[in-house]
């Protein structure tokens, strides 16, 4: 009996193990931590709720104030229109500090005509539009609170002796800019005029009733993560503007770009510590040329360089102070590099000789580089030596063979289609099928398989024509890539040009994304589609750049000649031969483009 009652107290007096201790200590944690995250999003929640009335309220009473301003008074200080609001200030509110920027802009109402338009409104500044954005930089606060209100004059209005200065920016496309801030600066008046405003949603920004100044508006435009632009003489002078007249002006900025630059010898070992001049090809002064773009670096230990933030332009490079001459260049020189890009460079140095001689080999046609062309250089003495141009590309110009093959072998043949695509109006060519008298709305076709002969690095994917029907629709024709290093992957991945299966390229001669380098085979998928079943897009021609570090493309070097008159004679099946006289002196580059024998 005492024995059983002994053992009913254990088991009513037993604890918790140490694993249950840790495990209900676990699940407590994960449920506060919860807990603790919700109020945390509840709290930034309200406060940035609360952040937002207070900054509205102050900005109401700030354009309160503007409203009962006289009329002539509702300007920037300093600026145009000229009045009494500071473009920028800081207020204080319990206890935080804000930035507000002011905006005061002249409004031509095409109500009663436009400057410049007809009818010709001589007193072009009907209202003032006045707009203020507020923002605490110091509250984790992504965008601004933006209030605005439009003020009248109480008279009517006189005739106005002033002009006005419409500024427009737009990309390497022709495309608007938006949200570009002008800083415009007329240094006649005594303080100077200063005008910061942005661009509208078309890239213009209208700056109506402008002071009449001859040569004195000095104008820059920039923008975050572009290039900048604007008025420097002789290249670009400052706007003049005269009296009821409108001056246009305008600018041209983009994406910067990123460049990674690769010295090495011509049996591909790297070159470190190689000095170099590198220029673009705009200008800011002539006679002499002054470059928009020039300075001198040096590669490091390794051979490589990376630059950042560089401007959309040709550039070129040389790199006679380290002693050395250029041999050739993947992708060639002068470099093209487009907006947004990040681009890598090959550089094969020779040592520096007297006189050399780089021949580039294009085709007429395309202006790409030609692989497999013969070069010879002679004296008409004892000089007479041939080379091979190295890689260049790879391209298909006729789908009327059909689908069904799967390795590359037939040149007009490919691997699949959709099925709604026509190849024979006119043979050859890719477009849309039509169903009665109108086209379909989309198909797709996929390559056979090419084989680049070795692991290679791609460049640029082109095609044509390069410009589809604009009712059509945005990207009516675009493409993804496939590559491997074996012949037969188990499945190929297209891609766009970020690597990912849910981009496109969408504009030709566009860089190809560099995960596909190192590989040697290749398919490519393109796909048509159209918003408007009276237009098809059309392709003729693919063409796909690549390079092996060591053979640039079309190119060969001769550095074992002396100076003097040479004959040139540059050939390849299926071309017009080249031939003619070239005096070289000095280090010599020439370029040969070959027309197709037809």
């Amino acid at each position: 009996m005492w024995y059983n009652i002994a053992m009913a107290l254990r088991r009513k007096l037993k604890g918790f193990t140490l694993i249950e201790v840790v495990i209900a200590t676990a699940v407590f944690l994960l449920f506060a931590i919860g807990v603790y995250g919700g109020l945390q999003l509840i709290f930034k929640i309200v406060y940035q709720s609360r952040l937002r009335i207070l900054e509205t309220s102050i900005l109401s009473a700030e354009l309160e104030t503007v409203r009962n301003l006289p009329f002539d008074q509702v300007g920037i200080s300093g600026g145009l229109p000229a009045g009494v609001l500071p473009h920028t200030k800081n207020i204080t509110r319990n206890g935080i500090l804000f930035n507000i920027t002011a905006t005061v802009r002249n409004i031509d109402d095409p109500f009663d005509g436009t400057i410049g338009g007809n009818p010709n409104d001589t007193s072009p500044a009907d209202y003032k539009l006045v707009e203020m954005a507020i923002i605490c930089d110091n509250c984790i606060q992504q965008a601004p609170v933006i209030l605005n209100t439009m003020v009248s004059p109480k008279g009517l209005e006189g005739a106005s002796q002033n002009g006005a200065l419409f500024i427009h920016v737009f990309d390497s496309n022709g495309q608007p800019v938006s949200s570009t801030n002008v800083h415009v600066v007329n240094t006649n008046p005594n303080p100077d005029l200063i005008i910061d405003d942005t661009t509208g949603n078309d890239g213009w920004l209208k700056i109506v009733d402008t002071p009449t100044g001859t040569l004195c508006y000095n104008i820059t435009v920039s923008k975050a993560g572009y290039s900048t632009d604007g008025t420097i003489a002789p290249v670009k002078l400052p706007a003049t503007i005269a009296t009821q007249t409108v001056t246009e002006i305008f600018f041209s900025i983009d994406r910067l770009s990123s460049l990674n630059i690769h010295t090495v010898s011509h049996a591909c070992a790297p070159v470190g510590n190689a000095s170099f001049n590198m220029h673009g090809e705009k200008l800011i002064g002539t006679n002499p040329d002054v470059y928009k773009y020039s300075h001198n670096f040096s590669t490091d230990g390794a051979g490589n360089k990376e630059l950042a933030d560089l401007e959309w332009d040709k550039y070129h490079l040389d790199f006679s102070s380290s002693g050395y001459d250029i041999g050739g260049s993947a992708p060639m020189l002068p470099l093209k590099l487009n907006p947004g890009a990040t681009q890598d460079l090959t550089i094969i140095l020779r040592t520096h000789k007297d006189d050399s001689l780089l021949v580039k080999v294009n085709d007429a046609g395309t202006g790409l580089p030609l692989s497999g062309a013969a070069v010879r250089l002679t004296d008409g003495g004892s000089y007479d030596k041939s080379l091979t141009t190295g890689l260049g590309y790879t391209r298909q110009t006729d789908w009327s063979g059909g689908g069904g093959q799967a390795d590359f072998s037939v040149t007009n043949q490919y691997f699949a289609d959709s099925g709604t695509l026509d190849n024979d109006s006119p043979v050859g060519d890719l477009k849309l099928k039509r169903s009665g008298n109108h086209y379909l709305n989309s198909g797709w076709l996929e390559s056979s398989t090419i084989d680049l002969g070795a692991a290679v690095n791609f460049n640029s994917l082109i095609w044509e024509p390069f410009d589809q029907p604009a009712q059509a629709g945005i990207n009516a024709l675009t493409f993804q890539l496939a590559t491997s290093d074996i012949p037969d992957p188990a499945g190929w991945d297209f891609v766009g040009p970020d690597g990912t299966a849910g981009t496109y390229y969408a504009i030709s001669d566009n860089t190809i994304w560099n995960g596909h380098n190192g590989d040697r085979f290749l398919r490519y998928k393109t796909y048509l589609n159209t918003v408007n079943d009276s237009f098809t897009p059309q392709l003729s021609e693919v063409s796909l750049t690549y390079v092996n570090q060591c053979s640039p493309p079309g190119q060969s070097f001769f550095n074992d000649v002396d100076s003097g008159l040479y004959n040139l004679e540059v050939s390849h099946d299926g071309y017009i031969t080249n031939s003619g006289p070239i005096d070289i002196l000095g280090n010599t580059d020439i370029e040969v483009n070959l027309s197709v024998n037809e």
